[in-house]
């Protein structure tokens, strides 16, 4: 099977596109053509990938990029057996001759145009009810898959859900520590920015450095910027997702400070069970998903839940952890233990293939084994000033 993945919003390496979804595809022996923004992330592409680049689209610079989406997937998506794309943006260019068409919904993008500072205040509402009437159109046009189970109300018919989980070591690297805290994840107001530079300040003089790896919004990265300067907390900006989880290894705490946000009410953050998974306690504002996870799983509490938007809780939790080993020891056991039973990534990933498989044995009209790939055809390559080029 020949899949053609497609983003002109993530990161290229993105841990849900790159290291589950392609490396699943990669690990069972299908191919992949990677349509992505590599140039301006500044990200080589693997090796095992055909990749082709795109421009970013960012903020309210989209058009270009989907203008350069639209010419690359009419050239690709007639060689793959499988168009897999990963923003709703891109339902406005694909082409008409494609092949079967799955959309994997990350999010729930209606909700979140609701927070979003790009997006002008009295078009926010209007635009969320567009949005849903784009889902519920590509619904008849297309298979959905769908990162949370919050997102079914959403759909009028049953789609498959591929959760955010990750790949949880037999044990994690080394125990956690009690000098430093981390965040992981993308950085915006909505994710608890403001929150998290707080944080820094008040633990600073007690000796707990805090670590941010990520990416940031435009409109916070001059606030890391100063507090990274005055010593409140040291921004790595983004890290591969795999270096990154090694980076979190030994930390006092993971933190995820998200608001009572529409998007994130009813989701399960993905960085708190990746913390859980590296055997890291959790410090995370009482959304329902979180609060069940990390203190009201049968197996017992993984952490500690604070009120939304209160930095100084959180700042007493983190040393609460610093000063008791043996509860930090606790939370990093139980919670390693969830992700061990309940999150393993490589159980979702077989999921996942078998049903793209599934699905195309279906499209073909047999139940037999699945077709020899579609070999994609070999291209000149076009010069370093043409937008979306072939880049290996």
């Amino acid at each position: 099977m020949h899949v053609l993945v497609a983003t002109v919003v993530h990161h290229p390496e993105d841990a849900r596109i790159l290291h589950r979804q392609i490396r699943a595809l990669l690990d069972a022996e299908h191919t992949v053509t990677y349509v992505a923004p590599f140039r301006e992330y500044g990200v080589t592409p693997w090796e095992r990938l055909r990749s082709v680049d795109v421009p970013r689209a960012s903020g309210r610079e989209r058009l270009a990029s989907l203008r350069a989406a639209r010419t690359v997937l009419a050239e690709q998506a007639p060689e793959a057996d499988l168009l897999l794309f990963h923003d709703p943006e891109l339902l406005l260019v694909l082409p008409e001759e494609r092949p079967l068409t799955v959309w994997d919904v990350h999010e729930d993008t209606a909700a979140a145009l609701l927070t979003k500072p790009w997006v002008p205040k009295p078009l926010r509402r209007p635009l969320s009810l567009v949005v849903r009437g784009f889902e519920r159109r590509a619904e008849k046009r297309m298979r959905l898959l769908l990162a949370e189970e919050g997102y079914r109300p959403r759909f009028r018919d049953t789609h498959p859900v591929v959760p955010n989980t990750t790949v949880v070591p037999q044990t994690p690297i080394r125990e956690p520590g009690e000098d430093r805290v981390v965040y992981l994840g993308h950085i915006s107001p909505a994710r608890g920015a403001r929150e998290l530079i707080e944080l820094g300040r008040m633990l600073r003089p007690h000796d707990v450095r805090l670590e941010v790896i990520g990416n940031a919004d435009i409109e916070v990265r001059p606030m890391l910027r100063e507090a990274a300067q005055e010593g409140a907390l040291q921004w790595y900006g983004f890290v591969p997702n795999d270096r990154a989880l090694r980076m979190c290894a030994g930390a006092l705490a993971g933190l995820s400070l998200l608001h009572d946000a529409p998007n994130y009410r009813h989701s399960m953050p993905t960085k708190v069970v990746e913390y859980m998974a590296h055997g890291l306690p959790v410090v995370s504002t009482e959304g329902p998903v979180a609060r069940s996870l990390v203190t009201e799983h049968p197996e017992g509490p993984a952490g500690i839940v604070v009120p939304f938007q209160d930095s100084q809780a959180a700042a007493e939790a983190v040393l609460t952890l610093r000063d008791d080993r043996d509860l930090r020891l606790s939370y990093a056991c139980t919670g390693h233990t969830i992700a061990r039973s309940s999150f393993h990534w490589p159980v979702q990933a077989r999921l996942f293939v078998k049903q793209l498989e599934s699905w195309l044995d279906e499209a073909n009209g047999s139940p037999g084994p699945i077709p020899e790939p579609r070999r994609p055809q070999e291209r000149k390559l076009p010069t370093s000033g043409e937008q979306g080029h072939t880049v290996v």
